[in-house]
């Protein structure tokens, strides 16, 4: 049984429309520092947000609160995406990456704070606004935190530097 012989030269030559598709042209490699900066910018933002809110949710009326360190971890990995989605593959990038995440949840972390003493406060009927606690009663706020601050958060902060920056890298290819 013999193999059919192809015709010589191209039978496509004439203009004749092929009938395999074209291949697809490669995607042009991101690299905008400007876009990744503001998304990872706008990702610190929301992450400290989310982190904040879902501090006061785990709060308590007795004034306990459940610390969770996963969330440090979520707002890296928000941030740490992203940069490298938007930015792509700048160097400079996975760098920022590491200030914004710890931002993120230092910034989480006093939001949250503001939350849960706001609540508090009004459950004693002396109302404090969180607009407050951010601006002209912050140093409280702050001395408030720093007395929270333990070994553990000190780690998840780590962590949380080291997924925005690893991350950034990794989704930017």
């Amino acid at each position: 049984m013999s193999q059919p012989v192809p015709p010589p030269g191209n039978p496509f030559a004439d203009g004749a429309p092929s009938p395999y598709p074209a291949a697809p042209a490669p995607a042009p490699a991101r690299n905008s520092l400007g876009l990744g900066l503001a998304a990872g910018v706008g990702a610190t933002v929301a992450g400290a947000l989310a982190y904040g809110g879902l501090m006061r949710a785990f709060a308590k009326e007795d004034g306990s609160y459940t610390q969770i360190g996963l969330l440090a971890l979520a707002v890296g990995a928000l941030v740490g995406f992203a940069l490298g989605k938007v930015g792509g593959r700048n160097p400079i990038l996975p760098i920022a990456g590491v200030p914004l995440a710890l931002l993120g949840v230092f910034a989480g972390q006093l939001f949250g704070f503001a939350l849960m003493a706001s609540w508090w406060a009004g459950l004693d009927g002396a109302p404090i606004g969180v607009g407050e606690l951010l601006t002209t009663e912050f140093s409280l706020l702050f001395e408030a935190w720093k007395a929270e601050l333990g070994v553990m958060d000190l780690l998840f902060y780590a962590i949380a530097g080291y997924e925005g920056f690893a991350i950034t890298r990794k989704v930017a290819g």
